[in-house]
């Protein structure tokens, strides 16, 4: 276990060395002119001109050239302006995108290894050891996360001046808080992501259900696989029993609870984010 912990620092740690290295190429293969890498929604290079139309006391949504929140104008438009002598255009911001990469795949690591230890309460609730067993091999998170870092899209977004980076990592905090029953966070990932971009609107229907059944609900197949005997018989009376009793140890409702609480917590924030952009702007 330890050596797998060891292995997965080293992946981390090469990751990051990798998005360093590519931030110091010459114009890092011009990514950020690439209409794949750097739209005009999350263009580093508009956000500049928007937070210096901004400075210059001129709207940035005036005309066409920003199109992004007025969250990150404020947070990430100061440090375009910053230069650090013999050191690359938009150094502060590329660290801030491979910071946000390197949280992001914690998170990652973190949900994964949360989904899994709820799967194997479900199994050990059900008696099912062989798969319990087999299942100690695999690290789903630690997979889940390496993937993300070492994905040629995120490596790309992260030094081609996208804020992509940031983005992911709003939408990651809001399932990480759901499937931790985080509900203060979820609702704050939720906002943020649905602020920063439209699309993760849609996020509100899984993040409810994580909410309300948690973060793992056995599947109904293994409650009637496990009523059969080893040879294949299923009229034995002891094995009725015993899926009786393993419907009653592992059956899950749905909690509006926290469900209620989220919404409450979301109207809240929409409404308090929505003052705040319009003081910003």
């Amino acid at each position: 276990m330890e050596k797998k912990k060891r292995g997965f620092w080293r992946w981390l740690i090469a990751s990051v060395m990798l998005r360093l290295i590519l931030i110091y190429l010459p114009k890092t293969f011009n990514l950020a002119s690439r209409p794949e890498i750097s739209t005009p929604l999350v263009s580093l290079r508009r956000l500049a001109e928007g937070y210096w139309l901004k400075k210059s006391s001129m709207s940035p949504y005036a005309g066409s050239m920003y199109h992004g929140s007025p969250l990150l104008l404020s947070l990430l438009g100061p440090l375009t302006v910053k230069r650090i002598e013999g050191q690359p255009d938009h150094l502060l911001c590329s660290l801030v995108f491979v910071i946000a990469d390197i949280i992001s795949a914690l998170l990652i690591r973190a949900t994964g290894h949360t989904l899994q230890m709820a799967y194997r309460q479900s199994l050990n609730s059900l008696d099912i050891v062989d798969l319990l067993k087999s299942s100690d091999s695999l690290s789903s998170g630690d997979v889940a996360a390496l993937v993300y870092l070492w994905n040629p899209f995120t490596i790309a977004a992260c030094v081609g001046l996208s804020t992509s980076p940031v983005e992911n990592l709003v939408v990651i905090l809001a399932l990480h808080g759901a499937c931790k029953g985080l509900v203060p966070l979820a609702a704050f990932g939720w906002v943020m992501a649905t602020h920063l971009s439209l699309y993760p609107a849609i996020l509100i229907i899984p993040v409810i259900l994580l909410l309300g059944y948690g973060p793992d609900t056995p599947p109904r197949k293994l409650f009637l696989q496990k009523g059969y005997g080893k040879n294949g018989d299923n009229h034995s009376s002891d094995n009725c029993g015993q899926q009786e009793t393993n419907h009653s140890k592992a059956e899950v409702t749905f909690s509006w609870r926290p469900v209620i609480h989220f919404l409450v917590l979301e109207f809240s924030m929409v409404h308090l984010c929505s003052g705040s952009m319009q003081y910003i702007c």
